[in-house]
């Protein structure tokens, strides 16, 4: 490109500047072999521009000789050199020198040259990082050096935005200048370039408004922009400027990142700037600043990775022991609650503690282990490590179970302040020897004290009792009953041993419940306790014969406990029925009716725990034993023709329905107040939980053939409308799950491909509201844009490849398996060829839009003469017609390489080839007639829906299409007279044209209504093969 000289050049100036100008080259040309040459070469430019007649003498030739560099757009090592030198020297010219070149710059920079304005991007980016402090550049040009690095941050070529904002990052610290921290902040979420998000990164400076900024940069999908993140956390935010929540995500996030790369640079900014640097290499200092109690999963991780990186070295003396003393050392606020013996901990000490001692046992059996499967010296070796991590081990824990259990009820007894260090003493109840018959003696009375003792409970403002937690786990917490089952199953590790004790006290504490005279705490505290008994017991056989029988524990218990008023009590009592049913070898007919009426009939809550359980029962024990036990009045022959689901209408439903568990489970997708969460959790509602157990019921269709393979497509197109839907928007773990299930789905059977592939066009039906009865539907619902993001994700599916060991040879004579994508093509032909060719609705041109924008995706094998006779006979339509531009736009090659190979194709399609088509792709074709003139058949799904309006009132100014997929449904319920008057009438028919019947009406075809019905029209006329050559 043509660069501007100074105006004050002369024409006869441009002759004495080509010497000036030749050796400005040589040292350029000297400078771009190495970095090593740099100094001698700057000194060298500097005696000549001294040397020069003028400066613009000087520069006119300095940057005619610098042109060549803006047309060079290869990026070299050599021509980064060079960038480098010039902006070297340009740094440390005088201000005159310094003002022309930028001026030069910034017009390279305004140009319409993409490379030019690169090389000027990047050259001035070095001299502004190369300035020092003190430079002297009047304040005129940095503001048109700002606004135009400003107005390059948004140019469309991304290498010229990572220079530009490289440029500006010196000056976005200036509070006078916050309009380029603005511009990054808007800038970062919408940049699509991963080097120039890292850029932006890098240049954002310490302040509370970047801190969220760049912490969200650590989930970035790149892996170079999550490591400049906690690069810059490091080096710009103390740990003591972030809040608790931002540490805690920052080392949650580093600490499990998947690359390794990025997990280093986390690791290395805990280590040096927040343990060495804030805290003074103290680990329990650090707990402090990460809230244990309520990041306590976080604060375990950073222990771990502590642990394994070698940085926890033991003080002398330091144990557990030291909370155990003799002279009494507790103080006095803790005299009131333990004994003088004993020094409450604190809660980082005692997730310090446990965290350690569990790292001292797993590296003793792992080097154990390693000693085992050796010999020799290497083995002594092995064994002496595993020998001294276990004498480790046993200084830092009490001496005897005596005193172990003295100090975890010392701090039982303190109250909640002291329950999470409880919760941590006890999971290290699983370190200790039990086999001693006293040490299990005082273990299991320290264990009766803990489960006998009622939860934790206030009065509210109305002076009514509120029971504490989470009202379903023992305890009030998950954690807590993990905590004291693992110290009971570890105490009473005979078999059967375990559940006779909690059997015991189940059967004394359930007594007022079953004399109908407890309160709801009594129920809670008695339902929580017998969750956890079945949740960790292996079989209801271990129940037998102990205090209270299964039997009488689910009558007297269990199902008068899913009845009672109090709803805290129903919804602990459901799940512990689900549990149960769990542990049965065939569930109960009461059991399964009470889990169905409290889904249907119960609140946001209880059908939540409702939906698990009958989730996990039909999982379990499968749909078919579910509905056999219930003794359902379903013809088998019924449900193996099943082709979607009953609906149920859960407000005016009896309570004994007479439906499949199954279709009761899918109508709860139907109530739309199921679909927002819980306020107590937010990834929790009916929605979520039936998204996840509908997937995994489809992950492993092939263990449960009952469910009829006409429902999978139904099924998988609810979860894709999950999966995309604004709905579930915020249901983060549904989605996290569905992702999942996508990426294993395809791969692990051909008949998940197939079925993905053979009902493709059906999957956006939920979708395109305003068609396929959505009328009622939101308008937003229309967008195009919104309905290619799924089209294009159901072809990745499609296009994912089996694992080899599920691939399997499919001998087809034409080439037309399921599982490919040429029945996908004929599909989409079709459904293009059915809708009205003068009027289409505005959902239906977005929907015919999609197909045709996807279409382009099929690769189709033009091998095949068989796919190519249907490819053309139903594009000639298409073709016909002006108003199909959407298909001819988008598929105008394709057509048009059928046109022109259809000439060698030979004869027509005939009745044994059609019939293949049948058989392979799952179609109903009707060979209407076949005549000299047209051929016209008609291909329709055997299992969809009504795709089309009825726009026509007549029979007799239209011919008539008959919907054989509507017909096949109905055709149950149709006499065999009526089934052949509507078959054979379109055969017999004395018009000219051929006659098809469509309609998308669900009333059982009869001989006394069917002249009387309203249809839509629209024949598929065929032209004729074209004459061979």
């Amino acid at each position: 490109m043509a660069i501007q000289e100074p105006q004050g050049m002369e024409e006869n100036d441009a002759e004495e500047a080509k010497p000036l100008m030749l050796k400005i080259a040589a040292i350029l040309d000297e400078a771009r072999s190495s970095y090593a040459t740099h100094n001698r070469k700057l000194k060298e430019l500097s005696l000549l521009r001294s040397k020069s007649p003028s400066p613009s003498h000087f520069f006119s030739a300095f940057s005619k000789t610098l042109t060549p560099l803006f047309d060079f757009h290869r990026r070299l090592a050599s021509a980064d050199r060079v960038v480098s030198f010039v902006s070297t020297f340009a740094a440390a010219a005088d201000d005159e020198f310094l003002d022309h070149f930028l001026k030069f710059l910034l017009a390279a920079a305004a140009a319409s040259n993409k490379t030019a304005r690169y090389r000027a991007c990047q050259i001035v980016s070095e001299i502004i990082l190369r300035l020092p402090d003190d430079a002297e550049v009047s304040s005129d040009l940095w503001d048109e050096v700002i606004e135009w690095m400003m107005v390059r941050v948004r140019d469309k070529i991304p290498v010229v935005r990572t220079f530009a904002v490289r440029a500006l990052s010196r000056f976005v610290n200036d509070s006078v200048n916050s309009d380029i921290l603005d511009l990054f902040i808007e800038m970062l979420p919408l940049e699509q370039n991963a080097d120039v998000r890292k850029m932006i990164v890098l240049s954002l400076p310490p302040s509370s408004a970047t801190s969220q900024v760049i912490i969200d940069c650590t989930l970035d999908v790149n892996e170079s922009v999550r490591k400049a993140a906690y690069c810059v956390l490091a080096n710009k935010f103390p740990l003591q400027s972030l809040s608790i929540k931002f540490r805690t995500s920052i080392l949650r996030r580093g600490l499990a990142d998947r690359s390794v790369a990025v997990s280093k640079e986390c690791f290395k900014l805990l280590r040096d700037e927040w343990l060495i640097k804030c805290c003074n290499g103290d680990p329990l200092e650090l707990l402090k600043y990460l809230d244990v109690e309520t990041y306590e999963s976080v604060s375990e991780s950073v222990m771990e990775a502590l642990l394994k990186g070698g940085l926890m070295k033991l003080q002398n003396g330091a144990s557990i022991l030291q909370y155990i003393s003799s002279n009494g050392n507790s103080t006095e606020g803790d005299l009131d609650h333990c004994p003088p013996r004993i020094q409450l901990m604190e809660a980082e000490a005692a997730l310090y503690w446990r965290t350690v001692c569990k790292h001292l046992q797993s590296e003793a059996h792992a080097k154990g282990s390693d000693a085992a499967a050796t010999t020799g010296t290497e083995a002594e070796v092995y064994a002496a490590e595993a020998s001294d991590k276990n004498d480790l081990l046993e200084k830092i824990l009490p001496a005897t179970v005596g005193d172990y259990i003295e100090l975890v009820r010392a701090h039982t007894n303190a109250g909640s302040n002291h329950r999470f260090a409880c919760r941590q003493l006890l999971l290290l109840g699983s370190m200790f020897d039990f086999s001693d018959v006293s040490n299990r003696k005082a273990a299991g009375a320290f264990l009766r004290e803990l489960m006998c003792k009622p939860p934790d409970q206030e009065d509210d403002n109305e002076g009514n009792i509120v029971v504490l937690g989470d009202g379903l786990s023992f305890g009030g917490d998950i954690e807590w009953a993990e905590a004291v089952a693992s110290l009971a199953r570890k105490v009473h590790a005979v078999p059967g041993e375990f559940e006779e004790v909690v059997l015991a006290i189940i059967e004394e504490l359930a007594q007022p419940c079953r004399e109908r005279t407890a309160d709801y705490v009594q129920w809670m505290h008695s339902l929580s306790l017998t969750g956890l008994l079945l949740k960790y017991a292996k079989s209801l056989r271990f129940l037998q014969g102990k205090a209270i029988e299964p039997s009488e524990l689910l009558q007297s218990l269990l199902l008068p406990g899913a009845k009672q008023s109090n709803l805290d009590v129903q919804r602990i009592a459901v799940r512990c029925l689900g549990l149960y049913g769990l542990l049965e070898r065939k569930p109960s007919a009461e059991l399964l009716k009470q889990l169905r009426v409290s889904y249907i009939k119960g609140t946001h809550s209880i059908s939540i725990e409702s939906c698990k359980a009958l989730i996990d029962l039909v999982m379990w024990h499968g749909p078919q034993e579910i509905d056999k036990v219930l003794k359902l009045n379903i013809p088998c022959q019924m449900n193996n023709e099943k082709t979607t689901f009953c609906p149920v209408s859960f407000s005016d439903s009896e309570e004994d329905l007479d439906v499949e568990t199954l279709d009761i489970l899918y109508s709860g997708f139907e109530n739309d107040d199921w679909a927002s969460p819980l306020p107590s959790n937010e990834n929790e509602c009916v929605h979520a939980i039936l998204g996840e157990g509908f997937a995994k019921i489809l992950l492993l269709s092939d263990n449960y053939p009952s469910i009829p393979v006409s429902l999978h497509h139904v099924i998988l197109s609810k979860l894709i409308y999950l999966y995309f839907s604004d709905v579930s928007e915020h249901l983060q773990r549904l989605k996290q799950c569905l992702s999942v299930f996508f990426e294993l789905y395809p791969c692990l059977s051909a008949n998940h491909k197939a079925s993905i592939t053979i009902f493709r066009v059906l999957l956006y039906s939920p979708l395109f509201w305003g068609i396929f009865h959505f009328h009622n539907a939101p308008k937003k619902c229309y967008n195009k844009k919104h309905m290619l993001q799924p089209s294009t994700f159901i072809f990745y599916l499609i296009h994912m490849k089996l694992r080899k060991s599920r691939l399997k040879v499919i001998l087809n004579p034409i080439n037309l398996a399921p599982n490919g994508e040429a029945p996908l093509s004929l599909r989409i032909r079709y459904i293009n060829n059915s809708f009205d060719v003068d009027k289409k609705l505005r959902e239906e041109t977005s929907y015919l839009l999609v197909l045709s924008r996807t279409m382009v995706s099929v690769h189709i094998r033009l091998t095949c003469k068989t796919q190519m006779r249907c490819y053309f006979r139903l594009d000639c339509r298409v073709i016909a017609s002006p108003s199909n531009h959407l298909f001819l736009k988008y598929n105008k090659n394709q057509v048009e390489r059928l046109i022109s190979l259809y000439k060698c194709l030979g004869n027509d399609l005939n009745e044994n080839e059609i019939d293949t088509i049948v058989c392979h792709l799952e179609l109903s074709i009707l060979l209407i007639a076949n005549s000299k003139n047209s051929t016209t058949f008609l291909i329709c799904f055997a299992d969809c829906v009504p795709y089309y309006h009825h726009y026509t009132n007549g029979l007799s100014q239209h011919p008539i299409y008959l919907n054989m997929g509507e017909l096949y449904r109905t055709r149950r319920q149709m006499t065999i007279e009526a089934w052949l008057f509507v078959s054979f009438s379109a055969i017999s028919s004395k018009s000219e044209s051929s006659v098809c019947f469509h309609t998308s009406s669900t009333t059982p075809y009869t001989k006394s209504n069917f002249n009387s019905r309203s249809f839509h029209s629209k024949p598929l006329h065929l032209p004729p093969s074209p004459p061979a050559e």
